[in-house]
C-alpha cells in the first residue's frame, strides 16, 4: 500500500525561514543519482543505523501492483551506514519531497562527516510503521523480488546493482546490499537477462 508523505514533509516545518543552507544525507539512490544542485557533497557516516531494502516501492521501482524493494534506514545500536552529505540550499526539497514521497519522512539526524566534523542533516526515511514498509526478509527473496519488478523510473534490479556498485566505489561495506547484489547477478546469469548500464538510476 503507497503512503503519499509529501503534505507532511511539506508542514513540518523543519527548514530555516532564511533560505540558509541545509545538510542532506543520502544512502540509497541519492548516493548515485543525485537529480539536484548542492553546494557541497561530503562522506558522511550516521551512527545508531543500518541501510536495509525493507521498503516498498509502488511509485519509482514498482507498481500498486506489485512493488519494488528499496532501501530505507533501521535502528540498530550496533551499526554504521556511510552516505553522502550534501549542504542544499532549502529549495531543493520541493523535488525531494516528490521523489521520496512513498514513505518517507524528513527527520534531523547528527551526522560525522568524513573530516570529523558532526552536523545535523535531514535525512529521509520510512519507518516501519508506514503503510508501504515492506519488511525483512531473506536476501534471496528479496533478490528475486526485485527481480520481478519495474516502474516508472525503470526495473527494481538497475537501483539494487547501481547502489552496490556506488558503495563500492566509495570503498564502504555494506554486507547486506552486496549479498541481494550476489544473488541478483546469480539470478540475472542464470535467467540470460542483460545487466543493468552504469546510466541506470
Amino acid at each position: 500500500m503507497s503512503a503519499n508523505t509529501i503534505e507532511r514533509n511539506q508542514s513540518a516545518n523543519l527548514l530555516p525561514e532564511d533560505g540558509q543552507p541545509v545538510w542532506l544525507f543520502g544512502y540509497g539512490s541519492l548516493i548515485y543519482k543525485v537529480g539536484f544542485e548542492f553546494l557541497e557533497a561530503r562522506q558522511a557516516t550516521l551512527d545508531g543505523w543500518k541501510r536495509r531494502f525493507w521498503q516498498g516501492s509502488h511509485d519509482h521501482r514498482g507498481t500498486p501492483e506489485r512493488p519494488g524493494r528499496v532501501v530505507t534506514l533501521m535502528p540498530d545500536s550496533q551499526a554504521r551506514c556511510t552516505g553522502i552529505a550534501y549542504r542544499v540550499s532549502p529549495d531543493v526539497f520541493s523535488h525531494l519531497d516528490v521523489r521520496e514521497k512513498n514513505g518517507y519522512l524528513r527527520l534531523f539526524k547528527p551526522l560525522t562527516l568524513n573530516d570529523g566534523d558532526s552536523v545535523d542533516a535531514l535525512v529521509y526515511i520510512a519507518t516501519e510503521d508506514n503503510p508501504a514498509f515492506a519488511g525483512p526478509a531473506p536476501e534471496y527473496d528479496i533478490a528475486a523480488r526485485i527481480l520481478q519488478c519495474q516502474g516508472p523510473s525503470g526495473p527494481n534490479a538497475d537501483y539494487a546493482l547501481a547502489l552496490a556498485g556506488a558503495l563500492r566505489h566509495m570503498q564502504v561495506e555494506d554486507p547486506h546490499v552486496f549479498e541481494i547484489e550476489r544473488q541478483l547477478r546469480a539470478m540475472l546469469a542464470a535467467d540470460n537477462k542483460p545487466h543493468y548500464s552504469s546510466e541506470a538510476g
